[in-house]
Parts: structure tokens; sequence; C-alpha cells
């Protein structure tokens, strides 16, 4: 996977989500966007401190976690 440097998360900025680094655009915000068929050009024009690498890394990071998987761990 990619290195994602510029999502950060950070349990004093918005209740610990992750957010694009040095704001408080939540990954979960974008996501919700580009879902909401905003085109990139748009979301930009909203949000104008935004580049396109940090929707893709938003995008990217939203993937990567929602291939997770918990585990649980049987206690004896």
């Amino acid at each position: 996977m990619r290195q994602l440097d510029r999502i950060s998360i950070d349990p004093a900025i918005m209740g610990g989500k992750p957010c694009v680094r040095g704001t408080r655009i939540t990954v979960g915000l974008i996501v919700g966007m580009v879902a909401s068929e905003m085109a990139y050009d748009e979301i930009l024009s909203e949000y104008p401190h935004l580049t396109q690498e940090d929707i893709l890394q938003a995008l990217a990071y939203a993937a990567w976690r929602a291939e997770e998987r918990e585990v649980s761990i049987s206690r004896t």
C-alpha cells in the first residue's frame, strides 16, 4: 500500500477521526462527497485548501479501512 502521508489521526482533532493533515476535513466527509457524485473540481472549489492528492489519499485510506477485518480472540 502506498504511503498515506496526507491523512492524520489526532484524538484532539475531530474526536480522533481520520482527517486530511492540517485540517478538520474528515476522510468520511470526502468519501461522502465523492459518493454523492460530486466531481473532484467541485470538492476543490468548496474546499480550496485541498488538493486532488488529498482526495485520492482519503479514498485510498477509506478503501484500506474497508478491507480490514476484526478477529475475535477467544479467552480460555
